[in-house]
Formats: C-alpha cells, structure tokens, sequence
C-alpha cells in the first residue's frame, strides 16, 4: 500500500518539475510512511513520484523501481497476490528478477506481456509504467477499485495521483466544484462512473486502463476498458457444485491475502463477512494468535457488537482488541477525514473505520476486512425489499412465468420475517407507489435526494444532468438476466466503489494496508455465473456465502439475524455533544455566503433529522469539503 504521483507532458525547466513531483508527493506522506522517490524520463517530459508503505520484500521494494535495463520504470500502489506463481514463470522465460518484490513481478510481466499482464495480475493495484523505449506510459487501475487512481488530462498535459489533493498540490489544476458530481453525491451521496466533485478531475475506473503518448505539444490519451464481470448463467451444475467450489475459491483468496513480509491482522465486527475471514486467517496461520480489531459506541445496545465479536475471537483463538469511540471527539475529526477522503462518499461509518485502522496499526502493518460481502453475496435487506415487491407483482398479475430465474411468492414468504427490523424501509418504498419499472423502483431504495436536494438552492442544482438517467445506463446493461444481478451489478459498478474509497483513506490515513479477500476477482465472476433462482433462493440473503463458510464459523454468526452494519450513532452526536459544532458549521456566515442552502430549510433538517437519517451527515460533508479545497483560504496540509 502506498501513494503515486506523475506528470506527463512537462516542457519547462526539470528542477522546477522535480520540486513539483515533491510537493504532490508531501501531501500523500502518510501513504507511505516508510520511504519515497522520483525518477524523471531522459527528456524531462514524465515525473514519477511514490511514497512507499513497506509490506512485501521490504528491503528491496523500493520505488519507483525499474529494470536492470533502465527500459522500464514503475511506481505501484497495492499488492499483487499471485506475485511468486508468476514470479516464478517469468524467472522461467529468462527474465532477471533479483527481489522478491511484487514490484518488480509488475515491471517484468509488463516486459513480458505488455497490457496483457493486468488480466494476470490477482490482487488490488493502480499502477504507472514508463516505456522508455516506445516513449509510452501506461497505467491501469484492479477490477474492483479497490486502489484509487485520480486524473487530470487537458490535451497537453497529464497529471495523475492516488489522491486528488496531491493533483492540487501541483498548482497547475485549480480546485472547482463540479456540478453534476454535486448533483450525484446529492442523489447517492457517492458520485457515478469516472465523476468526482472536482472539475476536470476524474477517476480511473475500475477494471480499466489507458496508454498516454506525447505527440508534439500533446499529450493523446487513450482509455480501455479491460475486464467488466460477465453473468454467463452455469446451467449445468447444482447447488451443492456451487456452495464446494464457492468454499474453496474463499479458502484460497484468504490464503493468497495473508502473504506479508511484515505483521498482519484482522477487523471483526461480529458479522458474518468479517468472521469468515478472521476465522479462515486463524486456522491458516497455524496457531499463531492473529490480532483482531473491533469498534463500538456506548450510546447503546444498537451499537455495540462486541459480545459478538468476542465470540469469533474466542472461537478462532485470536488476540482481541477494541475501542469504544467517544462522540467528543466528532468536531475535531470530521475536517481531518473530509480532507483525507478528497470528496465525502458513503455514510458515516468512515468515523468508526479511522478509529478501529487507528487501533490496528499500534499492532501491526497489513489489517484483512470483510468488505464486498454484502454486494456479492446479496447482503442487503433492500434486494429482500425490491425482491418481495416484484414476487407480489408477479402473484398478482400472474406474470411471474414471464421473468427467467423469477423467485415465486411462496418461496419468500418463510424469509419474510428477516425484514422485521425495516419497517421505515418499507414504508419509505411503499408510501408512494408501487409496481413500476425495476429501474424506478430500486433507484427508489437507494435514492437519497429527497431529504437533500430541498436544502440547496435551486442554483446550486440547476443544469440537464440527471442522475436517474446515469443510474439508468449501468443498471439496465444487457445480458443481466435478472432483477437480482441488475441490483447486485449497480452496487458493484457505483455504491461499492464508495465504500472501497472509505477503505482506502481511513487505513492510508493510520499507515496502514488495508486488504479485502472478499472482493478476489475470481469470486465475483463465479457469483455472477451462478443461476439467481440458486443464490438467491427464497430471497435468502446471503445464502451461498452461509452454506460455504457454514463448518468455519460459530453458528451464533452465521444464523444471526440482527446484523445491521456498522451504524453510528450520528443523530445523537449532532443534537448533544456535537451540537454546537453542527450549528456553528451549517448556519455560519460562511455557510450562508456560498449560496448553496436553503438556509430556513437547513435549520429544519436540523431539528427534524430522525435516527439514521443522512440529510445533516450530507449537509456537514459538503459544507467541510468547501473550506477544505474549494475556498480560497484553503490550505492543503494534514
């Protein structure tokens, strides 16, 4: 895990571009608390720069690395898994790998395959490669995001970065809002496809890749898209066929991910997703006792799992560790995660995430986390909700022939007590209609609009971007099959993006790498593949995961129906200890100058906001993301 920097195009002075790949690189210093270095091409047009957080071969990873040759030059941020198997092969078609870094396994199998390699590679990275020969730089980004990659391109000059305050810190992009980003993080509170909420600032997205070239006075950028999950039905094996070989692509991922040349531990919320993986590691390493990290707060029962957590820990023989989070600390902490996530996405439980990577790095380097298992093993109630309101169409109408892979009425109706506990769930899905179009009706349960775009003026909101219609564009992709894989595939392709950025910041934030064997490429394409009338059979969540890991964890776990995430008790914060700040934040003269409020319709939301709404946590976002990059006072330091 570490940080990247480039510019590509450079035409002035070297020594003045070099001074500009160090101050991008000063900013991202808590990437890569263990070392850091530039190269610059024989022509001064590229600058490379990396911040390095040493996990694998620490002696002889150091970057930007490049070949013995000098042809070759990388900076990498992340880890690749199967670095020995194709280490080895590479050693076996003459190449001259000297380390045991994956880094170098990087450099050699671009030598070798060119492009090609990325499909080879199994692990999570973003990466820069300069050619010194052909004069080409090529970077590519993991299938699943689960590394960041941040570029700016206007035809004559690249400039590129693992975070976007490391772009600014160049001086030559200035920090503006983007408009449509606004209008999507409003709507989802995340923002669609390559967006950000920075003008001419845009993301690599996952699964892609591009080739840069200098051309005179310009740069040609060219962008590809080389891996997107295929859901090409198995037809021809049964469920027990599937729940097998499902629990031994788990089994290797978790093996492949506890490679680390430095210590290792694990987060554990007491869910399923996060014990698995505890529970795999534990029995893997062979009786060491692993470390296990785990977060709560005393505003109550609702928000404390740690009896839960102690129950995995007891059973895989871990080493426990947690810590209660206090909300005194909220005021203070917000601006600094604002400021390490570039731009707010998904909730607030990025609060208690910084606080238990916080934890885990007084005791060790590389932590392992369950994320992805709800989006891959069908792990939200909203799929349960969207599911039932289509199999009552289907009873009612008698159309449920019609759909292939449809769940039938009687099939869900013995899960129908797991929606016991979201009741505000239904109504907000029922209270206004019912039986429309799949697209309308899930954009309907994750849309978030409705208790926030009644807070801006209709300025900061004018403009044809729709963001029902972007929405639209990746949930209805052809050859999805079905209502559950069209769900299943937006959160994949847009909410767990979101959740991987949250990932990736509050662990670079505490130094420290974080790894999800969970999202292994190779587990999503076999989830993609499996019939949904299998996987999800009578709308039961999680059902192949359960069966698969159902031998690995306490069955207290694996039957728990009470799970509910990582909620964060924000309302409580914001009209008690954090009051104040909230108030002086959203109602300041600041706030009221920008012309982005309904200030009267703010004060409201300030009173009105219910337990686990998002209208102030969006709202307190915004507002700290202005002062942080956007207004002119801003000063980007940690």
């Amino acid at each position: 895990m570490c940080g990247l920097v480039g510019i590509f195009g450079e035409r002035g002075d070297p020594q003045e571009a070099r001074s500009r790949i160090q101050r991008m690189m000063d900013v991202i210093a808590h990437r890569g608390p263990d070392g850091e270095g530039i190269f610059q091409n024989q022509g001064g047009t590229l600058g490379l720069g990396h911040r390095r957080l040493a996990i694998i071969d620490p002696n002889n990873g150091v970057q930007p690395m490049s070949t013995q040759d000098m042809g070759l030059t990388v900076v990498f941020n992340g880890a690749i898994y199967n670095y020995l198997e194709l280490r080895r092969e590479l050693i076996g078609k003459g190449h001259p790998l000297r380390t045991y870094s994956d880094t170098e396994v990087l450099l050699y199998a671009y030598r070798e395959w060119g492009a090609d390699c990325v499909p080879r590679l199994q692990g999570m990275f973003a990466f820069a490669i300069w050619d010194e020969c052909t004069q080409t730089l090529f970077c590519a980004r993991d299938r699943l995001g689960i590394k960041p990659f941040y570029y700016h391109w206007d035809g004559q000059r690249l400039l590129f970065a693992s975070e976007i305050k490391a772009i600014l810190a160049s001086g030559l992009v200035a920090a503006e809002r983007n408009a449509d980003g606004l209008n999507d993080y409003l709507t989802f509170q995340y923002c669609l496809d390559e967006k950000t909420l920075f003008k001419n600032i845009v993301r690599l997205q996952p699964g892609h890749s591009f080739t840069a070239v200098l051309q005179g006075d310009r740069v040609d950028l060219s962008v590809k898209q080389y891996w997107n999950v295929a859901y090409t039905i198995d037809e021809v094996h049964d469920e027990r066929w599937f729940i097998d070989q499902l629990a031994g692509l788990i089994d290797d991922a978790v093996r492949m991910h506890l490679r680390s040349d430095v210590p290792l531990g694990a987060h554990l919320s007491g869910g399923l997703d996060s014990s698995a993986v505890v529970c795999l590691a534990a029995h893997m390493l062979s009786g060491e006792r692993i470390h296990t990290f785990t977060g709560a707060f005393r505003e109550g029962p609702a928000f404390d799992e740690t009896a839960h957590a102690k129950t995995v820990a007891t059973f895989a023989g871990t080493q426990y560790n947690e810590i209660y989070i206090d909300g005194a600390a909220f005021a203070d902490l917000l601006p600094r995660l604002i400021y390490h996530m570039d731009e707010p996405a998904a909730g607030p439980g990025l609060i208690p995430q910084y606080f238990v990577s916080k934890l885990a790095a007084e005791h060790v380097k590389v932590v392992l986390g369950g994320q992805g298992g709800d989006e891959i093993f069908i792990g939200y109630a909203r799929y349960f909700v969207a599911y039932l309101e289509k199999c009552l169409s289907g009873a009612i109408f008698e159309t449920a022939h019609e759909q292939p892979y449809a769940v039938t009425l009687e099939s869900i109706v013995p899960n129908l007590p797991l929606l016991q506990s979201y009741k505000p769930m239904l109504q907000a899905q029922w209270g206004s209609g019912l039986f429309g179009a799949e697209d309308q009706r899930y954009f309907k349960l994750i849309d978030r609009s409705g208790g926030m775009t009644n807070l801006f003026s209709a300025e900061a909101l004018q403009g044809c971007y729709s963001p029902f219609h972007a929405f639209q564009q990746i949930f209805n992709q052809d050859g999805l099959h079905s209502l559950i894989n069209r769900m299943t595939h937006f959160d994949l392709k847009a909410s767990l993006p979101a959740l991987l950025q949250v990932e990736d910041r509050t662990s670079m934030a505490a130094s420290i790498e974080s790894r999800v064997p969970l999202l292994d490429h190779r587990i999503v394409e076999f989830m993609a593949a499996i019939p949904p009338t299998i996987k999800f059979s009578g709308g039961r969540m999680k059902h192949m995961f359960k069966a698969a890991v159902a031998s690995t964890v306490p069955s207290s776990i694996s039957e728990r129906k009470d799970k509910m995430g990582f909620p964060t008790p924000l309302v409580q914060w914001t009209k008690g200890v954090a009051k104040e700040f909230v108030t002086d934040t959203l109602l300041s003269t600041r706030a009221r100058q920008r012309g982005l409020y309904q200030i009267e319709a703010v004060e409201r939301a300030l009173d009105d906001e219910r337990e686990f709404g998002r209208a102030v946590w969006g709202l307190l976002c915004i507002e700290l993301w202005h002062r942080t990059f956007i207004d002119s006072d801003a000063v980007l330091n940690d």
